[in-house]
C-alpha cells in the first residue's frame, strides 16, 4: 500500500484536530473569556475618562491578546503526548510538518480568530473611535496566527516537562515583543490619523516569515523533546 499523499493527511489532521478542540469546548471559550475578563478590568483599574482609554487601548488589546493565545499554548501537544498520538505523528510515512501545520491553523482557527473577531468591540468599549476598529480587527488578524506559530515552538520545546508553562512564557514572551510592538503601533498610528499600510505590511511580513519556516520549527522541537 502507498503512503498517503500530503494533501490527504493534511485534510484528515486538519479535520481531526478542528473535532479536538470542538469537543472541547474550554479549549475555546477559556482563552476568550480571558481576553474579554483582562480587557473590561482596564477601566476599573485606570479611569474612566474617555480620552485616556483610548490612548491606552492599544496597548490594552494587544497585551490581553497576547496573553490569551499564550494560556492556550501550554496544551497544545500534551493531549497528543498522554494519548500516544504524538508517537504516532513523529514517526507517520509523510513529512510531521504536514500535520504539524494543520495542528496549529485548526488552533488558531478556534482561539486566535475568536480573538480578532471581537477585538472591535472591546476596542469600542476603551473608546476607541469607530474608524480606527477596522485596523484594530486586522492587526489581530495579522499578529495573533504569529504568536499562534512562534508559541507553538515553545510549546513543542517544553510538552515533555511537568509544570513547563513557566519556561513556555520564558522562552516565548521575548520573542512576541516585535508583533506587541507593530501590531499596538499601527493601531496607535490609525489613532494619530497616520497611513497604517507600512506598519500593516510588518505584520504581514512576520506572519509569513512564521507561516514559511514556524512548523517546520515546530517539528524539530517535538523531535528534540521526544528525543530523536
Amino acid at each position: 500500500m502507498s503512503a498517503p499523499s500530503p494533501g490527504t493527511v493534511w485534510r484528515a489532521s486538519l479535520r481531526r484536530e478542528l473535532t479536538l478542540i470542538w469537543r472541547s469546548p474550554a479549549d475555546i471559550v477559556q482563552p476568550l473569556f480571558f481576553f474579554v475578563v483582562v480587557v473590561s478590568l482596564f477601566p476599573l483599574a485606570l479611569s474612566p475618562k474617555p480620552a485616556l482609554l483610548a490612548l491606552v487601548a492599544p496597548g490594552a488589546v494587544w497585551v490581553a491578546a497576547l496573553l490569551a493565545v499564550m494560556l492556550s499554548l501550554d496544551g497544545l501537544f500534551r493531549r497528543d503526548q498522554e494519548s500516544g498520538a504524538l508517537d504516532l505523528l513523529l514517526t507517520a510515512p509523510v513529512v510531521s510538518v504536514v500535520p504539524v501545520a494543520a495542528k496549529l491553523l485548526a488552533h488558531w482557527l478556534l482561539t486566535g480568530l475568536p480573538l480578532a473577531l471581537i477585538a472591535p468591540l472591546l476596542g469600542y468599549m476603551l473608546q476607541l473611535p469607530v474608524a480606527v476598529l477596522d485596523t484594530l480587527m486586522v492587526s489581530v488578524l495579522l499578529g495573533t496566527p504569529t504568536l499562534t506559530v512562534v508559541g507553538a515552538i515553545g510549546a513543542a520545546l517544553t510538552v515533555g516537562l511537568n509544570r513547563g508553562g513557566i519556561l513556555l512564557a520564558v522562552l516565548v514572551l521575548p520573542l512576541y515583543v516585535p508583533v506587541l510592538v507593530f501590531g499596538a503601533g499601527v493601531v496607535r498610528t490609525a489613532l494619530d490619523g497616520l497611513p497604517t499600510g507600512g506598519l500593516l505590511a510588518v505584520l504581514g511580513a512576520i506572519l509569513a516569515l512564521a507561516v514559511s519556516l514556524g512548523p517546520l520549527a515546530v517539528a524539530l522541537g517535538l523531535r528534540i523533546s521526544a528525543g530523536d
